[in-house]
């Protein structure tokens, strides 16, 4: 069975320093025998103001970030998930969220804008606006690999179903969930969420996870797991920064399907 590895990062306003524990990540990844490895939300910047993330912001194709990714997706010969980093749009005062794909030969294989933004005020004090600063993204992607078909997202996206049912009408087998969840909602929403987004669609869901504090000031959750297409976690990394190991098995995502055809018995269709 293909094996992966998925990282749980704490990243810092320093984006040299966070792309060198990046590729000691892959390399590991890659001795252990991983054929592919996927990062968190904003792994390459956890950003201290607005105006660094606007800085730190790329062209599609071109910049520090995406240059570096090429090379290690090259040297490890793995495809890479480079959860979210700042892509340049039109809008001079924000940025994509953009998750990116480099397959073994260095090659961007796909690209995901963030469709929901993170527009929050909680009763902890921790406020959130996004929008403020980020541009939403409109349209689904997913990408085939060596697992099976990749359906992405990003973060907040996790609370609105009628994204996966979309990866799923696509023919996604697989979700992804790059994210740095808030520890004011993480205890009661994270597992219970992606496992919902496994049932409810019989497929693998991947959520790596940013974890602790950051420079920021901003705390995150962690627990990145891989959940099985029955709802089953089966790989998890609670706390702390590293990676784990986990076996994708197609097989579980056919036999699931199977057993309970719920996906073929949709009679309404997602809107827009």
């Amino acid at each position: 069975m293909p094996l992966i590895a998925v990282c749980q990062t704490n990243t810092s306003d320093d984006i040299i320093r966070n792309l060198e524990s990046t590729s000691v990540l892959a390399r590991e990844a890659a001795s252990s025998g991983a054929l592919a490895m996927f990062l968190p939300e904003c792994f390459a910047l956890m950003q201290t103001s607005r105006r660094q993330l606007r800085e730190s912001a790329e062209t599609p194709g071109k910049g520090v970030i995406q240059d570096h990714m090429a090379a290690l997706a090259r040297e490890t010969g793995m495809m890479l998930f480079a959860g979210s980093l700042p892509v340049r749009s039109d809008d001079p005062g924000r940025v994509f969220n953009t998750s990116m794909v480099f397959g073994p030969d260095g090659n961007c294989a796909a690209r995901y804008d963030k469709i929901h933004l993170f527009d929050v005020c909680l009763e902890s004090g921790e406020q959130f606006l996004e929008s403020a600063y980020t541009m939403p993204g409109e349209q689904p992607a997913v990408v085939d690999s060596a697992l099976g078909r990749i359906g992405l997202s990003v973060c907040y996206d996790l609370r609105f179903p009628e994204l996966y049912r979309q990866l799923v009408s696509l023919g996604a087998e697989i979700l992804l969930v790059p994210s740095a969840f808030s520890p004011t909602t993480g205890p009661a929403h994270w597992e219970p969420l992606l496992r919902a987004r496994a049932i409810e669609n019989f497929c693998w869901v991947i959520a790596a996870a940013q974890t602790g504090r950051h420079p920021s000031g901003r705390s995150t959750w962690g627990h990145s797991m891989v959940v099985d297409p029955w709802g089953r976690v089966v790989a998890e990394k609670k706390q702390g920064p590293g990676l784990f190991l986990a076996e994708i098995d197609h097989t579980e995502t056919i036999r699931a399907r199977r057993q309970l055809p719920s996906l073929d018995h949709r009679r309404l269709q997602v809107a827009g």
